[in-house]
């Protein structure tokens, strides 16, 4: 195993040097550090994250718990949050176990620092989790948990767009995400929903919110694909995710539905990719690299101090493309 010592031997340098220019330290003229960087990467080092811990009381990494790596607006929030982390001089440690598997792992490898997305969020109760020694970060379910949390005031993204739609003319207005098992996230998005077409006096029953098995490209595909066949299918949609964003968008198509002639469109998550669809979609949410930027100021401050109570809420905005326009006139 190549060492910090062979690296310095090999650069002509000092041990201290090596390991301050792998930590990325400001103490380290920049050609010195691209030097040994350049040889630690042609020896194939890797970090000793035991051995660093011993010195330290740091490992510098980072446990996730994934909790797929189907998901496309999940992955490229995880990217996201690995270059931000890189940036800091952390790495990060992926675990597609479960989430208590997974934690139990990251304890043994002494990471500083633990994670956690989806719906596997541990309510504290658990005895399990009662060791607050290894700081946990939630990203998403505020309030849930009695943990550290990044969040998206994902209600008011969905004001945001009925009231965009609402402006435009549509009056007939439907919501498309609600899953068939419990989903926290989906469920604060469509209490929303509900709650601001009233407010808007937009006409909503039983058909504007549509039912899906799960938020992926295949089951917004099927799910649009015979929702669009009613004929009372609406002028307008908002969409629970980019995943069902881009299954719905495929029906559409497929169905000779015109966006946004026939049908306007928005779709929760801000992510760059929306903006390169069949047609560029208009989208409420906070910006990728804005959420990665958080999230990982987040998990640097437990870090520092683990006892100090995290709660960051993140406000949406709305980003018009072509994928909304009035309604089409009817006679």
């Amino acid at each position: 195993m190549v060492t910090i010592k062979d690296i310095a031997v090999r650069a002509g340098v000092s041990f201290s040097t090596v390991s301050k220019a792998l930590r990325d330290s400001p103490l380290v003229k920049p050609q010195t550090k691209a030097h040994v960087l350049a040889i630690a990467r042609e020896m194939g080092y890797q970090p000793n994250y035991a051995a660093r811990s011993l010195v330290s009381k740091k490992t510098g990494a980072i446990g996730v718990v994934w909790p797929s790596i189907e998901s496309f607006a999940l992955s490229s929030l995880l990217t996201a949050i690995h270059e931000e982390l890189t940036r800091t001089g952390y790495s990060m440690l992926l675990s597609l176990d479960r989430a208590k598997d997974a934690i139990e792992t990251f304890r043994r490898f002494r990471t500083d620092a633990v994670l956690l997305f989806g719906d596997e969020v541990p309510d504290g109760t658990d005895p399990a989790w009662q060791d607050r020694k290894m700081p946990l970060l939630v990203f998403g379910v505020a309030g849930v948990a009695p943990y550290a949390v990044v969040d998206v005031n994902r209600g008011q993204a969905i004001r945001l767009a009925l009231r965009h739609l609402a402006e435009l003319g549509h009056k007939r207005i439907a919501y498309f995400g609600e899953v068939k098992k419990p989903d926290p996230l989906q469920a604060v998005k469509i209490e929303a929903f509900h709650e601001e077409a009233h407010r808007l006096e937009l006409a909503v029953d039983a058909n504007s919110v549509v039912q899906v098995d799960n938020i992926s490209f295949p089951d917004g595909y099927w799910a649009a694909r015979s929702f669009l066949k009613q004929y009372s299918a609406p002028t307008a949609i908002i969409s629970g995710s980019s995943e069902l964003t881009r299954g719905l968008l495929r029906a559409a198509i497929e169905l000779g539905i015109r966006v946004p002639h026939d049908l306007s469109l928005i779709s929760y998550d801000n992510y760059p990719q929306m903006a390169s669809m069949e047609v560029p979609v208009t989208t409420v949410g906070v910006a990728l690299h804005e959420m990665a930027s958080s999230v990982v100021q987040a998990l640097l401050a437990l870090i520092r101090t683990p006892d100090t109570p995290i709660t960051v809420e993140l406000e949406p905005e709305l980003v018009i493309r072509e994928s909304t326009a009035p309604p089409r006139a009817t006679t």
